[in-house]
């Protein structure tokens, strides 16, 4: 077939993506106008209606969805045949898209950015930061930062740090006022600040003892999905709470904060950065894991 094509094609498979002219125009940097004309050319010259408009959405119809699978294969192609000409190139350059969550932004990363744009001047770095698991390929990510043990089998996934451990800790005057637990089951007469994940479920408390691992459903006074948040309300006396032992390091130093049932807590696989197995890693990320792995990686 002719290639004259292809930019209607690319153009259609944008719109089809963020199911919007205006988000695919921003991206394409076009206007939503035209962006619309090159798509009704494309109708024309396909014989058949792509897409249904309307004044608030944009969908795909039959016809379009069989022609985006169709040629998302080969665009896909492409896309790679332009990453591996990136690959091979000695000087790392470009947008570099990570996505993580906001303790790992704050504590290993940003600390140590200036240092990596002094070394990589030409690496621009967008960091997403979001508790949500996404799909990397789908969202147009390089890599992200996740806990290993969370991460799908088919990422290459590598440790940016030490094992992690998880501690329950509260204020003095919590336990003056209601007493030290002193195994897990008596959690259930504690106030303890509860962690919701992404599925809406309520998080239970993870504990191990006579060599398995198990969990306790905890109740308290507050519901939050973000650690920090919780962790605050812990600090100012509201309960108990579950947290990175680094998160605690310097109130548990101070004497702000107590520890217990350390006993019943060990180690578990801590950050990894992980990205989908490629043969050729462009520069910009290879640079980037590589900078991430040999510095501090503790979230103290």
């Amino acid at each position: 077939m002719s290639p004259s094509p292809l930019p209607a094609v690319v153009a259609f498979s944008r719109v089809a993506h963020h199911a919007s002219f205006s988000r695919a125009a921003d991206e394409l940097g076009v206007s939503p106008s035209a962006l619309s004309q090159t798509v009704r050319a494309l109708e024309r010259q396909l014989g058949v209606r792509l897409l249904n408009r309307t004044t608030r959405r944009v969908g795909l119809t039959e016809h379009g969805a069989r022609f985006l699978e169709q040629v998302r294969v080969g665009l896909d192609q492409i896309d790679a045949a332009f990453q591996d000409l990136d690959a091979v190139r000695d000087t790392p350059a470009g947008l570099l898209r990570i996505t993580l969550p906001r303790l790992v932004a704050e504590r290993l990363v940003m600390p140590r950015l200036p240092e990596f744009h002094a070394r990589y001047p030409q690496v621009q770095v967008e960091l997403f930061v979001d508790r949500y698991m996404v799909d990397l390929v789908a969202e147009g990510f390089d890599a992200g930062v996740r806990l290993g043990e969370s991460l799908a089998r088919d990422m290459v996934a590598l440790p940016i740090g030490p094992m992690h451990r998880q501690v329950v800790v509260g204020t003095p005057d919590y336990f003056a006022r209601h007493g030290v637990p002193q195994t897990p089951a008596d959690l259930v007469h504690h106030a303890c600040i509860v962690h919701r994940l992404t599925s809406g479920r309520l998080m239970p408390w993870e504990f191990t003892g006579d060599g398995r691992d198990f969990e306790v459903e905890v109740h308290g006074p507050l519901i939050s999905n973000d650690s920090e948040v919780a962790y605050a309300a812990a600090r100012g006396g509201m309960g108990l709470v579950q947290s990175f032992s680094e998160f605690a390091q310097a109130d548990l130093a101070a004497g702000r904060m107590v520890s217990v049932l350390e006993d019943w807590q060990q180690p578990f696989a801590g950050f990894h950065i992980y990205y989908p197995a490629r043969e050729h890693l462009p520069p910009k990320l290879r640079v980037f894991v590589d900078f991430l792995r040999e510095g501090p990686t503790d979230l103290g």
